[in-house]
């Protein structure tokens, strides 16, 4: 068997930590990255580079020959409209699975969706995302895939919870869903152990995966500024921010993306998902088809992420 695991968005925050786990198990890594962000990838010696992108089906032919499995890490996460997600978030998936179909041993394949798909009614994003797994799913025929539905992942190198931590480490927390909201929460260890455990575990069937941390219930947003509250050893200044506030940044910023040209990271879209009740993954489905199970608590990530507490809270279970 090869051991040979084809990687795309290894220059991404997810994408970097997995191949560097990749690599420390034994796995040999061949990278899909374009030509300008060549000097952003990791370095592990057990890795090679295809020069390329999505849109490139020579590249992605270089790509998944011969490889073990394909993991789709790459993805879309900010933009304006329908089209600046769908051209990595479901016509990349697409292609993709289309060279590796073309290989004569079909590989294992796993694509990095979100917990966002399960409402894809709520944005572009979201949207984007139920219709990648519906085109792994379409066009997969008998190879073995997997469509992993992460919450929000979080860790060394993030850029899009750092800044929200940061802001409590100074003592502020902003309160972005309803008090009745409830979230799960993933340390991205934990993501990437679940990956190597598929990897493992040979054969796994065919289908959606959600994952969450070891808080099967998920957190309501008094419960995370609390426990961060905790860990930090003093009280924090929660600020409530309201839908309708919420609402006029997002335009604010829509508006300014258009005449600036940058990919918005807050929309209406992405309102509509920060104010959705419920966002609490499970893990059932996915522990009984691998035998992973998450090590880190939410103390235990932020600990590993920022500092915060004492360093025997990552080995905590609940």
């Amino acid at each position: 068997m090869p051991r040979i695991i084809a990687v795309t968005g290894a220059t991404g925050f997810i994408g970097r930590m997995l191949v560097r786990h990749l690599c420390a198990a034994g796995w040999s890594v061949r990278l899909l990255a374009r030509p300008g962000s060549l000097s952003s990838l990791p370095s592990p010696q057990t890795s090679e580079t295809v020069p390329g992108s999505l849109e490139d089906p020579i590249a992605l032919e270089q790509l998944v020959d011969g490889v073990y499995a394909v993991i789709h890490c790459a993805g879309a996460v900010r933009g304006s409209t329908f089209e600046d997600f769908s051209r990595v978030n479901v016509d990349g998936v697409k292609r993709l699975v289309r060279a590796a179909l073309n290989q004569p041993n079909s590989p294992r394949f796993l694509s990095l969706s979100s917990l966002a798909a399960r409402e894809p009614q709520l944005s572009h994003y979201a949207s984007s995302k139920r219709l990648g797994e519906q085109a792994l799913a379409d066009e997969s025929g008998d190879m073995e895939w997997v469509a992993l539905r992460p919450p929000a992942v979080y860790g060394p190198g993030d850029r899009e919870m750092l800044p929200l931590f940061q802001w409590m480490g100074r003592g502020i927390a902003p309160i972005l869903g309803e008090p009745l909201a409830r979230l799960s929460l993933l340390y991205v260890e934990d993501l990437t152990a679940a990956i190597l455990s598929w990897l493992d575990s040979g054969k796994c069937r065919s289908g959606v995966y959600e994952i969450t941390d070891t808080q099967n219930d998920g957190y309501s947003w008094k419960e995370v500024t609390d426990r961060v509250s905790a860990l930090l050893s003093r009280r924090l200044i929660r600020v409530p921010l309201n839908e309708p506030l919420l609402r006029v940044l997002a335009g604010l910023n829509l508006l300014g993306a258009r005449m600036l040209g940058y990919a918005p990271m807050l929309t209406p879209g992405k309102v509509r998902e920060i104010r959705h009740p419920d966002w609490v993954g499970n893990n059932g489905k996915l522990t009984a088809a691998t035998g992973w199970a998450p090590r880190f608590s939410l103390e235990g990530g932020l600990h590993a992420t920022m500092g915060w507490g004492r360093p025997e809270s990552t080995d905590s279970r609940g």
